[in-house]
């Protein structure tokens, strides 16, 4: 009976789902999203009213979709975020960390490195199903300095994976 319950629970579970909002229309009550895809990993305001709802598969993951929705809680517009095109659009010197964050949910990681004081967030994401990281280094004022992909090696030799 306890495998049973445990079987219902992990089915419910998986009936929401960041990926049931890829095809979500435009005009979609918000709570009709909540009930497909769960809970937002957070909800932040937008200029003008309404909200973003931010749903994320990182740190493992590879994909973060933001759903839109207006001042009435009807959905404007729900995407995949974590694409080149999308990472182009981060400005040095001009975007925040508030930015970033806003625009691509909570990053993977965040590391530090000797050659640069401030924090580099890192996002995991997928170009051509090929497994990537995108690095986007902030000063400690919050500032964006750089950004750039590259590639994560899975299963390198030096990993103890496959040659």
């Amino acid at each position: 009976m306890r495998y049973l319950a445990l079987a219902s629970a992990l089915l419910l579970a998986g009936c929401a789902s960041p990926w049931s909002i890829v095809d979500v229309a435009p005009g979609t009550p918000s709570d009709q999203v909540v009930a497909r895809a769960g809970q937002p990993a957070r909800v932040l305001p937008l200029a003008g009213g309404g909200q973003r709802l931010q749903y994320t598969l990182q740190p493992l993951g590879r994909y973060a979709f933001m759903v839109d929705v207006d001042p009435a809680g009807r959905v404007v517009s729900a995407r995949q975020v974590l694409t080149q095109t999308n990472f182009e659009r981060i400005e040095p010197g001009v975007w925040t960390r508030g930015d970033v964050e806003r625009e691509f949910g909570p990053p993977a990681m965040i590391d530090h490195v000797a050659s640069f004081q401030g924090d580099v967030l890192t996002y995991r994401w997928a170009e051509r199903n090929e497994p990537m990281f995108y690095w986007v280094y902030v000063d400690p004022r919050g500032v964006v300095q750089r950004a750039h992909p590259g590639m994560e090696f899975i299963n390198s030799p030096k990993d103890g994976g496959r040659d």
